[in-house]
Formats: C-alpha cells, structure tokens, sequence
C-alpha cells in the first residue's frame, strides 16, 4: 500500500521550484536532483532549482558557463530531453515559444558549470516532446519527438565522451511517429510507452527496442509488447520512473473520445512489474493529486517526488510525495483527525437540497464523514461537500425519464425515474449517452448515500457484500469521469438497490 502526502515546508528547507510544467527533472546519482525549465502561463523558463537529498534543502546554484548568444546556460524552453550521466546533465532541443530548439547543452553539477556542446556525425533535427535515457554510463539514447511539420521515428545515438551522434538504423517492424511518449533503457532494452502520433490519435502501445549494447552484438530492431494485466489507458505527457523491480507509471493525458470534445487527464499510478512482466494497478490508499500531464516524477529511496504539471486549466506547484504505508511521511494522514466535516454535523445540515424520508433524529446519529469512512473515501476539500438533491428537484434526471417514458414529467414522475433507472441496468456502457452521465452519476450517489442512511437508521451495518468500493462516489460531477470509469459506474450502479 502507497500513500499520497502533500509536501510540507517540514520536509524540506529552501523554496522548492514554482510552478510549471513540460520542465525536466532528472537524479544526479543519490545526492540531488536538478529541475530545469518548463512553462507556465505562456512563459518558458530558463531557472533552476536543485534538491539536495541528504541535506533535505532546495537550493538555485549560481551557474557560470555562456553559449553563442552571450546567456549563462541554455535559453528559456520546455518540452526538451534531459539525462544525467555521472554528474553531468545533458539538454536537448524543446521549445521556446513557436520555435523548436536543436542545440546541446551539458552542466557539470559539481561546480555548477554550463557548456554548450558542438556534436558531430549524425546531428538530430531540432525537436520538442522527444524522449531519451541514458545507456550505461555513457551513452544516450533518444527517440521520436515533433519538429513543427511531422511526428518523428527516428532514434539517435549519442557518445557523452566523443560527442559524435549516430542515427540507429533499425530494420523490422517500426512504431508508429510519436510525440510526448516515455522512453525508459531497461537492462538491454529502451522501453517506449504511448505518445500522440501522427495525424493526432493518442496511443496506448508498449515498444521494445534492442541493438543498443554493443558488447551483446545485436543488430537493432523493435519489438511490440503486449503484456497481460491491467494496461493503462493511452497516454501521453506521463512519466515512468524507474524503482526496483518495477517502473511506475503516473498521470498523463488522453482524448475523451466519444464522451468528450476535450482531452481528459490521468491521476493513476500503474506498475509494470519486470519481474512477472505483467500490468498492475499500484494500491493507493488515500486519495490521490489533481490529474496532470507534463510533471516530473522523481525517485528518492523509497519515495516518489511529483513536482508540476498541467491539467488543461491549470499549471501546479505544488509537490507531492508518493511513499510506502511504513513511511514516516504517511503517518501524518492518521496523526489528525480530519478537518474538513466537524463530526457534530450530519448529512441533512450539509445536504440542505435532499430531504430524506426519515426522521431528524436517525440521521443525527450519522455524519457525514462516517458515510465516506465506510465507503473508504478519503475526507478532503475535494470531497467533503456532495451536493445531492431529491430525485424529484433533479431537473436533468427527470427530462431524461421523460423522453424515456413518453409522457408529461409533471403527470407521473416516479414511474418515469424508475423506467430510467431500469433502462440503466439493461444498458451496456457503451449505449450511455453523453447528456445521460451527469445524471447517471447524481442517480449513483444517492443511491448510495440513501442506502446507507436506511442501513444507519435501521441499525444495521452497510450491504453490498462489505467487498464493493464506491470509488465514484466522491466525483463532483460528470466532467472529472474517465472514459475507463464509464463501465465501472454503470457496473457498481446495478449493484445499488432502487
């Protein structure tokens, strides 16, 4: 079990980086970790901001060290490769503006020194939304990207030492042009994982590429994996950070499809365990961050730092710890009581909309925070305050059991509810309309919530078999739905007694 813990200034000293996304953030062995770049409200960033690890302590370096127009370090930009090899971090391409960027940077971390770098042989196109990991301890690998007019496939080779890059010709099969994909080396393989490709379509494929050891002699060629388990939706703008035996996948985004116009953004955590190779869904036992894409994830020891990122709306700042349960970070979620529902007030008091069909004294006794503890929801700002109305002031529900039912809503209401309702359970997801979510989600809820208010009244324990998580049961409303969630709400609402 892993749990989400918002950063606290107990954690760490120094001003942690501001707010952005499409930055780099990348380890220098088990001493820091270096955030560069990235934008926010329209404007590329050229600052740095280091994590000392062991002192615990934000920091920005004074760096020494200009390129051919006279400024220390790269330009602004954002969307760029970044790797670290020993104490060096490399850069490559991004973006500034409209403009996508195609020169190579290295800074030594040691005495905070910036070269811009002139390669040779095989020179890559400037490009933004590439990929790239290190090889070893001394070669980089990068893949795909954008360069303004195509979606590129190609994979380049570079030698940190002598500076030469070799474009990698590789036979075979190939994987489709992408951009925003991830690219992870794995032992002997680069893993690539999504990206939006050419013509636009988000993708949800697992690449291997091998060839790129020399000692092992193998001529390079890719290999499409298809892994058993719970594969994560197609993505791109994710991260996969690499811990133990397993990398972890966070965030991301994808398109809406047939339930959208719009992008939709990812908050899950998926494993791809090296051991089994397998899909799993990591076990999150609170609630997690707003959904992002264009973060950084970082490992220190047994903790993941999440830093930034970019929901469509809105650009964050603020970092976040993932840890395991035994963490001393995660005991600060059970050191307090929640604080966000006083205990003294029941679910009437926060629902003045809904008039429940039992006496005042019977809910008194149930709070609101003791119906989400027995869903196993987490008590957040988030959360904390579900506006559920009678099914009789809910006015989309009651047009849509209108036309269902083919008579006048004012005439016989309840029997035209309870034809929608019935038409939901013989539904497959696939056959819910758009305009149907936001009052199949309202239905759901307070099925829920009356459910269990009947149970609490009547003295008994919550049904359902004890087993069925709620996990929709806390969405405000239709819009934060996933296009994966879809069966899962319509699966848990046939489980749900009218």
């Amino acid at each position: 079990m892993h749990y989400w813990v918002r950063a606290s200034s107990s954690d760490f000293a120094g001003t942690h980086p501001q707010r952005r996304s499409g930055h780099s953030a990348v380890n220098i062995g088990k001493s820091k970790v270096v955030v560069f770049g990235g934008l926010v409200d329209k404007k590329f960033l050229s600052d740095m901001a280091v994590y000392d690890i062991e002192a615990k302590q934000w920091f920005q370096p004074e760096c020494t060290g200009s390129g051919s127009d006279g400024h220390v370090g790269p330009s602004s930009r954002a969307f760029h490769v970044a790797v670290a090899i020993d104490c060096h971090m490399f850069i490559f391409g991004g973006r500034l503006g409209s403009q996508r960027l195609g020169d190579f940077w290295v800074l030594d971390t040691d005495i905070w020194q910036w070269s811009e770098l002139t390669g040779f042989g095989d020179l890559p196109s400037p490009r933004d939304f590439a990929a790239a990991s290190a090889v070893g301890n001394r070669k980089i690998v990068m893949y795909g990207g954008w360069d303004g007019k195509k979606w590129l496939s190609d994979v380049y080779v570079l030698d940190t030492i002598s500076l030469e890059w070799m474009e990698l010709s590789v036979s075979g099969t190939l994987p489709h042009p992408r951009c925003g994909h991830t690219a992870t080396m794995v032992e002997k393989r680069l893993l690539v994982y999504g990206g939006r490709g050419g013509g636009g379509p988000i993708m949800g494929d697992l690449w291997a590429l091998k060839g790129l050891i020399e000692e092992e002699n193998e001529a390079p060629g890719w290999t499409q994996l298809k892994l058993p388990g719970q594969a994560p939706s197609p993505r791109c703008g994710h991260t996969v950070t690499s811990g133990g035996h397993y990398l972890l996948m966070f965030g991301g985004h994808g398109t809406g499809g047939w339930l959208s116009r719009y992008d939709i953004y990812y908050n899950d955590c998926i494993i791809l365990d090296r051991v089994s190779a397998q899909w799993k869904r990591l076990s999150i036992g609170n609630e997690p961050p707003p959904a992002r894409a264009y973060h950084s994830m970082s490992i220190i020891g047994s903790r993941y730092l999440l830093i930034g990122g970019f929901d469509g709306k809105s650009t964050y700042g603020d970092p976040w710890w993932l840890v395991p349960q035994e963490d001393p970070i995660a005991s600060r979620l059970t050191a307090s009581p929640p604080r966000n529902i006083p205990e003294s007030k029941d679910v009437t008091s926060l629902n003045d909309d809904f008039q429940p069909q039992f006496k005042e004294s019977q809910t008194e006794k149930f709070p609101f925070s003791e119906l989400q503890r027995r869903l196993q929801i987490s008590v957040s700002e988030s959360n904390s305050r579900l506006h559920i109305v009678n099914e009789l002031e809910d006015k989309e529900l009651l047009e849509l059991a209108s036309r269902l039912a083919g008579e006048n809503v004012s005439t016989n209401s309840l029997k035209a509810i309870e034809a929608l309702r019935e038409h939901w359970r013989k539904s497959e997801s696939n056959m819910v309309k758009l305009k149907e979510l936001g009052p199949l989600l309202r239905d759901y809820q307070r099925l829920i919530y009356r459910q269990y208010l009947e149970r609490s009244a009547s003295a008994q324990q919550p049904g359902f078999g004890e087993q069925v998580m709620h996990q929709l049961y806390h969405v405000k409303n239709a819009t934060q739905l996933r296009m994966d969630d879809i069966p899962k709400l319509l699966a848990e609402y046939k489980q749900l007694p009218i």
